[in-house]
């Protein structure tokens, strides 16, 4: 008889672990997307600092406009140690002035100055770009990039050229007679 209430003891000891596995379950469940809640609460705070204002996007139609005359000078062949300078001419083509906060040279050998002041609307500026070909030898394309108050923010002017060495080596080739 001692044997008999095994199999019911058994099947009441299942039935009380399932109810708890399921329990269980839903728990786990329950705290995974309390824990994807906090998470994704946490993403979104660090995306956008607390002290940071929403702005409003900007009308490009209503920026400065740079109008160029030429984008790219090519400034030909020149001997090595020779400096060029070219300004490339702009027009204010926008609806508010155009305001220059930088330009930034591709390297050391190219020297950028341009207009500091801001350029209302249909009025001219420049940019003068000197590039020093001292140390250089073959082909270069230095670039200056422009930030400013346009839409796109940057724009890029280029010069190209050749550049010679100055080499005072016979060229010969092979022994030299005496």
């Amino acid at each position: 008889m001692k044997y008999l209430f095994l199999p019911a003891i058994f099947l009441a000891g299942s039935l009380f672990v399932s109810s708890c596995e399921t329990k269980n379950k839903e728990k786990i469940a329950e705290l995974e997307q309390k824990i994807a809640k906090l998470e994704e609460d946490q993403n979104s705070a660090m995306a956008k600092p607390s002290n940071v204002q929403s702005v409003a996007k900007i009308d490009p139609s209503t920026l400065g406009s740079f109008k160029f005359d030429e984008m790219e000078y090519d400034f030909g062949t020149i001997n090595q140690g020779k400096v060029v300078e070219h300004i490339f001419k702009f027009k204010n083509d926008g609806k508010s002035p155009l305001v220059i906060s930088n330009i930034q040279a591709s390297c050391g050998c190219t020297t950028p100055d341009w207009t500091k002041e801001p350029i209302k609307p249909g009025e001219e500026g420049h940019v003068k770009v000197s590039f020093n070909s001292a140390g250089k030898a073959g082909a270069q394309s230095p670039t200056v990039t422009i930030t400013a108050n346009t839409s796109p923010s940057v724009t890029r002017l280029k010069l190209k050229g050749t550049v010679n060495t100055n080499t005072t080596a016979s060229k010969t080739v092979g022994p030299v007679k005496k």
